[in-house]
């Protein structure tokens, strides 16, 4: 690092905190939470900034370097911190872009061009520019959420770059600020620089001068640049120094690809292009690896848009993710080794589909007959599309410490050689005692390898060294490139002599040194690069182990024994990024309304890992920083299904605040939420209480200041004839359970009451659960117990419930509910509350009504005679565990049984009550920001007559206070349908 001396006293500069804060507009973090919030990337590394800034404008980026330059501390750009290879840590001064820099300045639809700022995500972009029939097409797979400023700071590719290029092919400009504080605009230059410093003003004074120097410096290494930079189209190492001609060029291309490590990119000018009219894909199944790379050329020729390679590996893995099954069962036929996914596009669909005939054709000739799935409808395009996007984050959810690991991962080799050099990496890798993982981009030459490794192991470290030095060996011999998507960062930087030989990379720190000659930004990538395997970098750095610590739920299933299961469950998250996602879905709602890498599922990840390996200092767990970091997860269950490893941050918050009640107590508001179902039966009496207190304004504000509960929000009222009935299961009908919740019980009978009588309707013997000895209180779950962290208790309601409910089971009853969380407790935290095959067997048999009702449907067996309602749509919010368990649909389907209905599922994240968080006065606003996101508006700008529908006693509260309107369980709506005057009509 040039200039700038690693100063271990700097980590965590208070005095340089105290200087950023004073002249900042935006956030500035230095505390140790924070700091190793942003010490990852979805690389195997770990290095903890000096401190981070959250920018809120040019002006901060500008004063925040400004402070660097005179404190003698090297800055950090960064964007969503997805980088594979290391670019995003660093022992610097973060600047994070992502969350106040994100808006799309200018979109020139004619010249199909936008403007956009640094921090903003490329699905938004192409959301908003969808519209115009426009879209940016560098399709990186996590597009979702990475931002265009570090794609083009890591010159990314992605699927369809057979088409379209990479991100240099596509960037006009870029404005950048340089160490120096000088500001430019870096676009395209004529090859006659007379006029330049005098023209338009954003070439500041000394632009020119860079303009020349790095042409004389091409001219100087012209020949060297012609032997030794590979002639493909995925060659993103180092410095784009081939790019630089003397009769014009692009100087943004200078700066695409270059980690950060030149200027800090404030607004880039980005080319587009129509979105394609018609789209088709051709699955094609290969017997093996080799046998799909064989193909490969002959496939290419077709002029496809992609050639994406998944192998057995991705397949078997993706059965295993609930958010992809459904989308293997359809589409992949048997157990191939690989399958190439084979996209045509264009405005001409006969052409297209003439090209799919083409590639059947020309799979039969290659001895591969009826291997092709034609998959024409976009539905089903999207969902394979969404299943490749997630192919890293699919081969990280293998359980245990061995992880596929990136650091030969983007090699790239002409096509005609890609079968020869899989089978020899693949020789490499059983040499060394492990196997490859296989995905990516076939059409370019250039897959997505990783080797299983546990990077724990000193062994296997070694074994990856050895690897990448052969790898690399391998690939200069073909010609090709080591570097080929992800970039070079810690990883692959230190390769860049061998690769391409002493003179170019002297050019490339001539190039550094030009630009940042005090080493500023981003020291230690591209050039000057420490040893890729230096461990004192690593994520698993020697001594790292779990602190002392015993958790309350079974953590097994994850591998490590009884005491750091919980830790292994936590290091499933490669920080990959998915829950920073910009498009709908559950995942991750906090962050969508706060913008925080603290409250992202990744954010909060980081931090327990930490934590649990001593990181953060004894007992962090039970820190005020850590219940800080927790606070605003809602226990949605969105991660567990939308992350592609697996991160269930609800269940990992339980035992978060079960720790912290051990050590500070529960306070009154955690006895009053979770300690509900105990003193339900003595408080019903006094219902009239909550009644006052909502309707008098000096009552709320006394609650809200002795127990922290809004005064902004009302309470659930007690219902003045609860749920207690107890039928005695007459007939000679199918038995069914019917188990009532706390909530449903004591605030919303109707629910309760609505699906005996659906059941009965429908001919079944209905028994309630109740407890053995009459007059004793309900049955609970233990859901209000878990939320507060009191899992003792909730353990001996599961065990209360479970006792009663055993008989049943044994029979194969079916139990049947009306409240989300509470089914999902019992089919999901009962299974770690209460280990063992019965919590397991009685996970199979729990059901929603709705879910039981297409079962039996789906079975023949529904007697169900149901008629119309007098309406005519109905909308449907789902609760996000039942989007979680995948199960929304069936309530859908059984409203769909309703002669004469529509129903239509409101696309939304978590309605943002989620029990008692809603009612919290410190996560009000940010509940109230939740339900903004999209369910509010989806409810008010509904058409006159919609009936809302939302299975959630939380989700039926948020939207009365957020929109004024009031909303159904589906359970009712049956129970009319079924009722004899509406069967009647």
């Amino acid at each position: 690092m040039a200039g700038l001396v690693a100063d271990k006293s700097r980590i965590g500069d208070s005095a340089l905190a105290a200087r950023l804060t004073k002249a900042l507009e935006g956030e500035v973090l230095f505390d140790a939470f924070s700091r190793g919030r942003y010490a990852t990337d979805a690389s195997i590394y770990q290095i903890e900034p000096i401190g981070v800034v959250v920018a809120k404008s040019v002006a901060d980026i500008e004063a925040a370097l400004a402070i660097a330059r005179e404190e003698g501390v090297s800055v950090l750009p960064r964007g969503g911190g997805t980088s594979q290879c290391g670019q995003t840590v660093g022992e610097s001064l973060v600047i994070d872009t992502s969350k106040y820099l994100n808006r799309v300045l200018d979109v020139d639809v004619a010249a199909r061009r936008a403007t956009v700022e640094p921090g903003l995500v490329l699905d938004r972009l192409n959301s908003r520019l969808a519209g115009h029939g426009l879209f940016f097409p560098v399709d990186i797979s996590t597009g979702s959420r990475a931002t265009l400023g570090g794609m083009a700071g890591n010159n990314s590719c992605g699927a369809r770059s057979i088409r379209y290029g990479n991100m240099v092919h596509n960037v006009h400009a870029i404005d950048a600020i340089l160490a120096s504080g000088e500001r430019y605009r870096f676009a395209p230059v004529p090859g006659n620089l007379d006029g330049l410093a005098a023209s338009p003003a954003e070439y500041a004074p000394g632009y020119a001068g860079l303009v020349q120097d790095m042409r004389a410096l091409a001219a100087r290494e012209r020949d060297e640049i012609a032997a030794r930079i590979p002639k493909l189209l995925r060659r993103v190492g180092g410095y784009n120094i081939d790019s630089i001609s003397p009769a014009g060029h692009n100087m943004a291309h200078m700066l695409v690809g270059s980690e950060g490590t030149l200027g800090f990119f404030t607004e880039l000018s980005l080319d587009l292009q129509p979105l394609p009219a018609h789209t088709v894909l051709g699955i094609c199944h290969f017997p093996t690896l080799h046998d799909a790379m064989a193909a490969t050329p002959h496939i290419v020729a077709l002029d496809p848009s992609a050639v994406e390679l998944a192998d057995h590996n991705l397949i078997d893995l993706a059965r295993d993710v609930a958010l992809y099954r459904a989308t293997i069962e359809r589409f992949i036929e048997g157990a191939p080794g690989a399958v190439l996914l084979v996209e045509f596009a264009g405005e001409d669909h006969a052409a297209q589909k003439k090209s799919l005939a083409d590639l059947v054709a020309l799979l039969g000739d290659l001895g591969h007959p009826g291997s092709v799935i034609e998959v024409l409808d976009d539905g089903g395009q999207a969902a394979v599309w969404d299943m490749r996007k997630a192919g890293l984050n699919i081969m990280m959810s293998m359980k245990g410490d061995g992880k596929p690991v990136s650091f030969v991962e983007d090699c790239a080799v002409a096509l005609d050689d890609l079968a020869e050099y899989t089978d020899r990496l693949t020789a490499i890798f059983a040499k060394h005692g492990t196997r490859g993982t296989w995905y990516a981009h076939a059409s370019v030459g250039c897959l997505h390898v990783r080797p299983v490794l546990n990077m724990k192991d000193t062994g296997d470290v070694a074994a990856m060294r050895a690897i990448a030095e052969e790898a690399f060996e391998m690939v200069r011999g073909y010609k090709g490139s080591h570097s080929g998507e992800h970039g070079d960062g810690l990883v692959r930087s230190e390769f860049h002599e061998a690769m391409f030989g002493g003179r170019i990379v002297r050019a490339f720190e001539a190039v550094k040194d030009r630009f940042d000659p005090d080493g500023v930004f981003n020291p230690g990538k591209i050039v000057r690069a420490p040893k890729m395997d230096d461990r004192r970098l690593f994520r698993y750095r020697p001594g790292y182990a779990p602190a002392p610590y015993k958790p309350a739920l079974d953590w097994s299933a994850w591998g490590g024994g009884e005491t750091d299961g919980f830790l292994a469950a936590v290091e499933m998250c490669n920080n990959n990024g998915a829950c920073r996602k910009a498009a709908p879905g559950v995942m991750c709602p906090s962050f969508r309304a706060t913008g925080d890498e603290q409250h992202v599922t990744r954010g909060r990840a980081n931090s327990l890992r930490l934590a649990l390996t001593g990181q953060l200092g004894p007992d962090a767990l039970a820190s005020d920083a850590m219940a800080e970091a927790m606070a605003l997860c809602l226990g949605c269950k969105g991660c567990k299904r939308e992350c592609p490893t697996g991160v269930d941050m609800a269940r990992m918050k339980i035992e978060v605040q079960r720790r912290r009640a051990e050590v500070r107590g529960f306070t009154w508001r955690d006895r009053l939420v979770g300690w509900l179902p105990r003193y339900a039966p003595r408080m019903a009496q006094f219902g009239f209480l909550t009644r006052w207190r909502n309707r008098s304004r000096l009552l709320r504000w006394i609650g809200e200041a002795m127990l922290g509960l809004s005064a902004r929000r009302p309470l659930p009222e007690w219902h003045p004839a609860p749920f207690l009935e107890t039928p005695d299961g007459a007939g000679d009908g199918p038995e069914v359970v019917l188990f009532a919740d706390t909530f449903s019980t004591w605030f919303e009978p109707e629910g309760p009451r609505a699906a005996l009588a659906v059941l009965r309707a429908a001919g079944y013997r209905v028994h309630v659960a109740r407890p053995a000895a009459a007059g004793d209180r309900p049955l609970c779950c233990g859901r209000t117990f878990l939320s507060v962290g009191a899992i003792d208790q909730a353990r001996a309601e599961a065990r209360r419930t479970m006792a009663v409910l055993a008989p049943y089971l044994a029979r194969a009853v079916p139990v049947i509910g009306l409240e989300p969380s509470c089914l999902y407790t019992m089919r999901d935290e009962w299974t770690v509350l209460l280990p063992g095959a019965e919590a397991t067997e009685a996970a199979d048999l729990v059901f929603s009504l709705a879910s039981f009702l297409v079962r039996e449907r789906d079975a023949g067996r529904l007697d169900l005679p149901l008629g119309e309602i007098g309406l005519d749509r109905v909308l449907f919010h789902g609760h996000c565990h039942q989007k979680a368990f995948d199960t929304a649909g069936d309530t859908v389907a059984a409203l769909r049984l309703i002669p004469g209905l529509e129903v239509v599922p409101i696309a939304a994240t978590c309605c943002g009550m989620a029990g008692a968080f809603g009612y919290q006065a410190e996560t009000y606003d940010v509940s109230m920001a939740i339900g903004g996101l999209d369910l509010f508006d989806a409810v008010n700008n509904a058409p006159e007559g919609s009936v809302v529908v939302a299975d959630g006693t939380s989700c039926r509260q948020q939207i009365r206070d957020g929109t004024g309107a009031s909303s159904r369980h589906a359970a009712v709506l049956l129970a009319e349908a079924a009722s004899p005057a509406s069967r009647d009509t």
